[in-house]
């Protein structure tokens, strides 16, 4: 398998889908190899793909991939999935997907925040925290990652940027 072609395999089939390529990594699993692609998107909502999404473009990958010579004669594992809650918010789409989630953030200067992601555009996040909105310059973030809520607090942050339903 030839893992410096894959990008060029992956990223039409995932534009089909108004998906983008994250991540690919192959990693040796028997006489196997398991082929993990990782796809982030704005899907219906703006905030994600869906599992549908999801579905359907796993199914396109898996046909092309079985037509490319970069996946050759190699027996591998397709695995398909989004960004999840354990990798970084990186860049400004990361955020702007996870509007209303709530972030743990280590900026540069190695201050610690909790807040909940209210808008971003491509320079800055608005984070709600301790009741006030703190402004973030993406230049400031050191690290960021969505928090895991069990019970996600009743009161909803408007995440249409002032649109009408």
């Amino acid at each position: 398998m030839d893992k410096s072609q894959l990008p060029g395999v992956l990223t039409p089939i995932l534009a089909q889908f108004d998906l983008e390529l994250e991540a690919v990594e192959v990693i040796p699993a028997g006489k196997r190899q398991l082929l993990r692609v990782v796809v982030d998107g704005d899907g219906a909502t703006g905030t994600g793909p869906l599992l549908d999404d999801l579905a359907e473009a796993s199914k396109a990958l898996s046909a092309a991939l079985d037509r490319s010579k970069a996946v050759g004669n190699a027996a591998y594992t397709l695995e398909v999935s989004s960004r999840g809650v354990d990798r970084p918010l990186e860049r400004p789409a990361h955020w702007r997907r996870n509007r209303g989630r709530l972030v743990a953030v280590t900026t540069t200067d190695g201050n610690n925040l909790v807040g909940r992601i209210v808008s971003a555009d491509e320079g800055t996040v608005q984070l709600e925290v301790g009741g006030s909105v703190r402004g973030l310059a993406f230049g400031d973030v050191g690290k960021a990652l969505v928090q895991v809520e069990l019970n996600r607090p009743s009161t909803k942050i408007d995440t249409n940027d002032g649109e009408e339903d």
